[in-house]
């Protein structure tokens, strides 16, 4: 094994499809995934990870950070979302 390294992934094809590649590559890969709110079937995508043969799937609640750290301060200096 070459070492372990974590992997941002979101279940979607082209992190699987690292995920994939890096376990080919000899590494072992803990992956990670920060809900901020988004809608995702969580358990499916842990399911997902687990089958193409990540050690480790942590998903970790950090929408309380994602409002106060990155929305609150956005609205405070009056940043536009540009979403067209």
């Amino acid at each position: 094994m070459k070492g372990r390294v974590c992997l941002a992934y979101s279940g979607g094809l082209d992190t699987s499809c690292i995920l994939r590649w890096l376990l080919d590559e000899g590494y072992e890969v803990v992956c990670f995934l920060a809900d901020v709110g988004q809608e995702e079937d969580w358990d499916a995508v842990r399911a997902k990870a687990e089958k193409i043969g990540a050690s480790k799937m942590i998903i970790q609640d950090l929408r309380r950070e994602f409002v106060e750290q990155l929305c609150f301060r956005a609205v405070q200096c009056n940043a536009q979302y540009e979403g067209r």
